[in-house]
């Protein structure tokens, strides 16, 4: 409502040039209509998430600047509706009706865009996907989004023009391990070749972002081991390049060794606060330079060169990068005897 900030049930018939709705009594449309919708310069919005526990919304508004928010019962409700809706808004432009047809059910990843550019945006605190701690089958999980619910955040963003193109791309960034099925539903269904059933446009399957997986520790544990970490000598410090372990892309990070205790730690040199973005024991480590002729297995991207690796005592390897020859040398004579 325009007044009173309330929803009301509305029947709905759509026009070449206008949307009228009518007002219900005794599960009968009154013979006059309510109100009108003019189309002409209407700008669509759907999926709509200005209202977060309201889904399957579509937003029109008028070239006088009037906003109407219509609630639709289900999503395929809601994406009929909008695709008519637009097709009548263009009711004057053919080609874009016929584009709009093709585009439902055709996928094309925008040359553009790349997986790690909207995960970066699903990421973002303020225009993200909404994290929300969701129950299946007598499980809790923390910080969960729904299949349907990352699908609407992809139309939304214009990373996708259809659920159709959605869903694929939402199985993409499974594939490329970004996001991660959790609970039965989801994860049943991922033994499926096709994109279309590996993910799920799903109001009750469930997904996370790979790297919430982990289990933290509580916060007072996780600031004792911290300040035991960070306690020891500095041997050496300097800036190389890392890969990551999830995304497999390279960054620049600054690296800091210390001694007693023997420890690695790493930072994100584009962050103000000094705090590090990872690092691990030294202790067990075998540490080695990789030679130059070839990528070597597990390494990806963009390798200039002058590689080393140090492996873990629980098996976890880092691929470092350093910007000459003698620094890689140094950086592994340094480490090698706190190992």
């Amino acid at each position: 409502g325009h007044v009173v900030r309330n929803w009301k049930v509305r029947w709905f018939v759509l026009l070449q040039d206008k949307l009228l709705y009518y007002k219900i009594e005794g599960g009968k449309k009154e013979p006059s209509p309510k109100g009108r919708i003019l189309l002409d310069g209407c700008t669509i919005t759907c999926p709509c998430l200005e209202y977060e526990n309201r889904p399957l919304l579509i937003k029109l508004k008028t070239k006088t600047n009037t906003e109407y928010f219509l609630e639709c019962c289900s999503r395929e409700e809601r994406d009929s509706w909008a695709l008519d809706i637009t097709g009548a808004i263009h009711a004057g432009h053919p080609v874009q009706v016929q584009e709009l047809h093709r585009m439902k059910n055709s996928f094309k990843l925008l040359d553009n865009i790349s997986l790690h550019d909207i995960v970066e945006r699903m990421y973002d605190s303020n225009s993200g996907i909404k994290l929300t701690r969701n129950l299946d089958q007598g499980n809790r999980y923390k910080e969960t989004f729904t299949g349907s619910a990352l699908v609407d955040w992809l139309i939304s963003n214009s990373f996708a023009v259809s659920r159709f193109e959605a869903v694929t791309l939402a199985s993409m960034l499974m594939d490329e391990n970004f996001i991660r099925p959790v609970g039965t539903r989801s994860t049943e269904a991922t033994r499926f070749s096709d994109p279309s059933e590996k993910f799920l446009d799903d109001s009750t399957a469930l997904y996370m972002f790979a790297e919430s997986g982990k289990k933290n520790a509580s916060s007072k544990e996780e600031v004792q081991f911290n300040i035991s970490e960070l306690s020891g000598t500095i041997v050496k410090q300097g800036f190389l390049v890392k890969q990551g372990h999830k995304r497999k892309n390279w960054k620049v990070r600054r690296f800091v060794l210390r001694a007693d205790p023997a420890y690695l730690h790493y930072y994100d040199p584009t962050k103000e606060e000094n705090k590090p973005v990872g690092g691990f024991s030294l202790r067990g480590c075998l540490v080695s330079a990789l030679e130059d002729n070839g990528v070597p297995a597990g390494v990806k991207g963009n390798v200039q060169g002058n590689l080393f690796k140090i492996i873990t005592k629980n098996d976890i390897h880092y691929y470092i990068q350093a910007s000459s020859k003698a620094e890689r040398v140094q950086w592994i004579e340094a480490i090698k005897p706190l190992t």
